[in-house]
């Protein structure tokens, strides 16, 4: 692989993986995920996985790191979006009981 290609998909990895930062900043700050498609982000995540498992078995490490970040970062706003989902499923259940 040449120079110029290593460069360029890894100036794309760094630019897709940072895209998540902002959104996991403020889902974590506001905790407020109500814009957020759980099946979207699940898909989305399970996608970020499978690249991870490519690159581990085709020894990529610009495909490995730029996935396990994305993986991470993109597994912390599903996971507060599941919270936020229980959180609202115990809040009806105690209102129902009222």
């Amino acid at each position: 692989m040449s120079v110029l290609n290593t460069c360029i998909g890894s100036i794309a990895a760094v630019c897709t993986t940072v895209a998540f930062v902002p959104q996991v900043i403020k889902s974590w700050r506001t905790r407020d995920l109500s814009g957020i498609s759980l099946p979207m982000y699940t898909i989305f995540t399970l996608g970020v996985v499978l690249w991870l498992v490519y690159g581990i078995l085709i020894g990529d490490w610009p495909v490995i790191i730029a996935n396990a970040v994305t993986a991470l970062l993109a597994g912390v706003v599903l996971l507060l979006k599941l919270r936020s989902l229980k959180s609202k499923s115990l809040k009806l259940k105690s209102i129902a009981q009222l």
